[in-house]
Order: C-alpha cells, then sequence, then structure tokens
C-alpha cells in the first residue's frame, strides 16, 4: 500500500466506522457466536503472498463484526462505558501516523510535554490540590497509565519500596516484603487484589457499612491487628465509585488515618472521577487532598477513546525511585530538567495519547463534556424513576450518578434467570453484581448516543422477559 493507496484506503475505512458509530442501534448489541468461531472463517496461517485491500476490507462485516460486542450501542448497559468520539478517533490515527515512542523528553519532546499539559489541564478541571499539579513547581504531576489497574499497582510497587528503603536506610529489623499487607474495601476492584500479588504483599479486603463505604474506624482496627502481629501496613487504596454499585468509600476518614500512621493513600476513581468536573458532583472528591496518589479514566466517560488513564501524584519521586532504570542509551542531555516518563511506569514504550486529550477537550470544552456526564445522569434517573414505579421491581442502592442496581422482588434464582434470558435474546446487555448476599442486576447508562428512547426500548425488554418468567411460574 503506496500514500496514494492509503488515502483512498484511509477514506473507506474512515466512511466505514463513521457509518458504523451512526448506525451502530441497528446490531445486536451482543454476539451470537461460539468459542473458536473465528478458526472456521480463515485460515489457519498467514497467506504466503499479499492480498487485495479489497478482500481485507469486506472481511471486517464477514469475520469480525460477528464476534463484536457493541461496547459504543445505546442498548448496551453493562459494566461501564468505553469513551468514543470522532475527534478521539482522528487523534488516534495522527497517534498511529507520528508513530513516537515516548519513553524520554529526548525521543519526542512533544509527546512528554502535551501530557504534562494535558493532566494539567484535566487536574484544573476536577480541582485537584495544586501539590498534584506540575504549574505548581512542585514534586507532583500527571502521567496517563494504560488502566485504572496499571495505576493501582504502580502505586503499590512505589508505596512498597519507599516503606522497604525507610526500613533499609533506619537499619531496622523486619521490613520484609511477606510482611507488608495492603487495604481496599471488599467492593474495590479486584486490579486491587490482583496488584498486591503482582507485588507479591498480602492484600486484605475490608468489611464496608450499609451504604457499601469503608470507614476510618474499620481501617484503624486492621492497622492495630496487623501491627500486634508484626505486619507491616503500608497501602490503603479508596474507591470512589465501585464497579459493583458505585459506593464511595469515605476517603476523609481514610486519609486521615493515612496520614497519621504514615501509609500511602490511593485512591481509585476510574468511573466516576470523570463526574467531578460537574459542580454538582465535586464534593464527592472532598478529601483527595491526603491522598498520595489519584487515579481516573478519561477513557470511561470523556470522549477520550481507550486506552487513556489519568494519574496524578504528589511526589514523582516516590514514583521514579521504584521504576528508574537508566541505561547509557537511554540517557540524553536534558535528564533532570523535565520529567521521562519511563521512570513513571511499568512498560519503556508509551504511545501518544495525550494528543486525543488535547483534540478532545479543545473541540469539546469543559461545558461539553459536562453536559455528556449530566445528561448520562438524567437517563440513569430516568430509569430509576421507571424501575420505582413497578410494584414488581425494587431499587437496592441509591443511584448516584450513572448506574442504576435493581431486581425484580423475590428469589436470587429468578433474577438470574431474567438476566440470562435478556442477554440471551441480545436486544440490550446486562451485568449483575451482589448486594447484602442478593443477586443484583446492574443497569449502566454507557453510549454517547443514549437517549430518553432506549432507556424505554431497554425498560420494555426487561418487563417483557421478567413478565415471562413470571408466566411459567419461575417465582
Amino acid at each position: 500500500m503506496d500514500a496514494e493507496e492509503f488515502r483512498r484506503c484511509g477514506k473507506q475505512m474512515v466512511d466505514f466506522v463513521a457509518d458504523y458509530i451512526c448506525n451502530i442501534r441497528d446490531r445486536r448489541v451482543v454476539p451470537d457466536v461460539h468459542p473458536g468461531y473465528i478458526l472456521e472463517l480463515i485460515p489457519d496461517q498467514a497467506p504466503d503472498e499479499g492480498e487485495s485491500w479489497e478482500d481485507v476490507f469486506k472481511d471486517i462485516e464477514r469475520v469480525i463484526m460477528p464476534g463484536m460486542t457493541h461496547w459504543n450501542s445505546p442498548h448496551f448497559h453493562s459494566f461501564f462505558p468505553t469513551a468514543n468520539s470522532f475527534p478521539a478517533i482522528c487523534a488516534d490515527i495522527l497517534s498511529g501516523g507520528l508513530s513516537c515512542i515516548g519513553f524520554t523528553w529526548a525521543s519526542s519532546p512533544a509527546c512528554t510535554e502535551l501530557e504534562m499539559v494535558m493532566l494539567d489541564w484535566l487536574g484544573k478541571m476536577l480541582q485537584l490540590p495544586e501539590v498534584f499539579l506540575f504549574s505548581s513547581k512542585g514534586l507532583g504531576g500527571g502521567v496517563i497509565q494504560g488502566t485504572a489497574s496499571e495505576a493501582t499497582l504502580v502505586a503499590l510497587l512505589s508505596a512498597r519500596n519507599k516503606i522497604l528503603s525507610s526500613f533499609k536506610t533506619k537499619n531496622r529489623n523486619g521490613g520484609t516484603v511477606e510482611k507488608l499487607v495492603c487495604y481496599a474495601s471488599d467492593q474495590a476492584h479486584s486490579s486491587v487484589e490482583k496488584a498486591g500479588m503482582l507485588g507479591g504483599v498480602t492484600f486484605r479486603p475490608l468489611p464496608v457499612d450499609n451504604d457499601l463505604s469503608l470507614r476510618g474506624d474499620v481501617l484503624r482496627t486492621a492497622i492495630e491487628e496487623d501491627r500486634a502481629k508484626g505486619k507491616i501496613p503500608f497501602l490503603v487504596v479508596g474507591t470512589l465509585g465501585t464497579t459493583n454499585s458505585c459506593a464511595f468509600d469515605n476517603i476523609k476518614e481514610l486519609g486521615d488515618i493515612c496520614s497519621k500512621e504514615n501509609i500511602w493513600f490511593h485512591i481509585d476513581a476510574a468511573y466516576a472521577g470523570s463526574a467531578f468536573i460537574c459542580p454538582e458532583f465535586r464534593h464527592l472528591l472532598d478529601g483527595v487532598e491526603k491522598a498520595d496518589s489519584f487515579n481516573m479514566n478519561p477513557h470511561k466517560w470523556m470522549m477520550v477513546n481507550f486506552d487513556c488513564s489519568a494519574m496524578w501524584i504528589k511526589n514523582r519521586h516516590d514514583l521514579v525511585e521504584a521504576f528508574n532504570v537508566n541505561p547509557v542509551y537511554l540517557k540524553h542531555d536534558k535528564e533532570g530538567q523535565i520529567p521521562d516518563y519511563r521512570h513513571w511506569q511499568i512498560p519503556l514504550g508509551r504511545r501518544f495519547r495525550s494528543l486525543k486529550m488535547w483534540f478532545v477537550f479543545r473541540m469539546f470544552g469543559v461545558k461539553g463534556l459536562q453536559a455528556h456526564i449530566q445528561k448520562h445522569v438524567g437517563l440513569a434517573q430516568e430509569f430509576e424513576e421507571l424501575v420505582s414505579r413497578d410494584h414488581r421491581f425494587e431499587i437496592v442502592f441509591p443511584v448516584t450518578l450513572g448506574l442504576v442496581c435493581f431486581r425484580l422482588k423475590g428469589s436470587d434464582s429468578v433474577n438470574e434467570e431474567i438476566l440470562r434470558l435478556i442477554n440471551e435474546r441480545g436486544k440490550i446487555t446486562l451485568t449483575p453484581t451482589r448486594f447484602k448476599e442478593m443477586f443484583v442486576i446492574r443497569f449502566a447508562v454507557c453510549s454517547k448516543n443514549t437517549e430518553s428512547a432506549d432507556i424505554q426500548y431497554a425498560w420494555q425488554e426487561i418487563c417483557y422477559v421478567s413478565t415471562q418468567v413470571q408466566l411459567e411460574g419461575k417465582l
């Protein structure tokens, strides 16, 4: 493919993507294929001779689309949103074309410096304390990680290195990895437990209150218990907007304890974090000033395509010291004057991801992004109202943002059957969770194109399936 063919094929692909997004409502939201289906459609080895673009292009519909879950469909209500917008797609095209690997400032100054500015832009939109921003001229700053899971692992490894270095410096006995303990609520994302596994430390999930919030007294008791056993508490992960139910830990209480006990405090706001740019939700972030690191995902709710997970840290030296490996071939004469992001992450290489933040923030503006989030919250409230008006159902957890947790009054088995049939029919897709040992159905507003009619459509499907299950006597 030469440049001229690329122009022609690229235009064809842009048209395809635009048509796909504009007409995504017409596609079945979840695929109806079996494991291994692609092996039945394509050869088991690469061709010896190159094929034409036309042959490749026509196989998108034949091979790929039958196996796609359409995450940006207005009928997709599982998990949380995955952001998508035309400005972000354009930025990804440019990033792919530039093909820089921005591991140091010298490897691509624009890649590093735009990321620094975009993390400051976003930090100011969130009203983060100055200490987290590059513009403060202090030790803080922001970085784009791939996912919130990566951010949690980076925080854990940084905290682990810091505490172990402290024991080594003080020449104290017992500063071993095996004794380290990290804490989070039992509602926290599974990535916290995985980070503990990868870091070789003990992860201790802590019980939550009736609002599914981790409180300070529970954390304090756990720390005292573990220290009495000779263990070393070193990290607490607080969650703002849990995956299960969009619950919020009491980060003020947790932060106070971490400050007093000299324990690293990391806040994971992967989904809910975007909402904090709206004045009416900013109070949910109160207490972030007590954190050592904070993370949220623009790629969930801010029109920035995956992957783009924003992480801020108060003292970048704590992070750099944990990840600094500096061979001669990576050195340059501007070291120390500006961050080299390879010291802020697990991989060496990194893509030019800040381009899509720059495009999106400029073209939507803060008000446009706020309106998008506020619209989703309003649609979730509309769905909540529909559920509340039907005596057969109950709202299980208060609706704060764009997630509604509900169930049909009755046994877990009937709710499990309802969810199974809904997803099997493929008109909409939902996911489950558990609340106080009850099986609960999650309904998330995900697509940027979701409208009131889509909420009504989903509710009609839920009511239809529920009625069928009731008529079959499965209550």
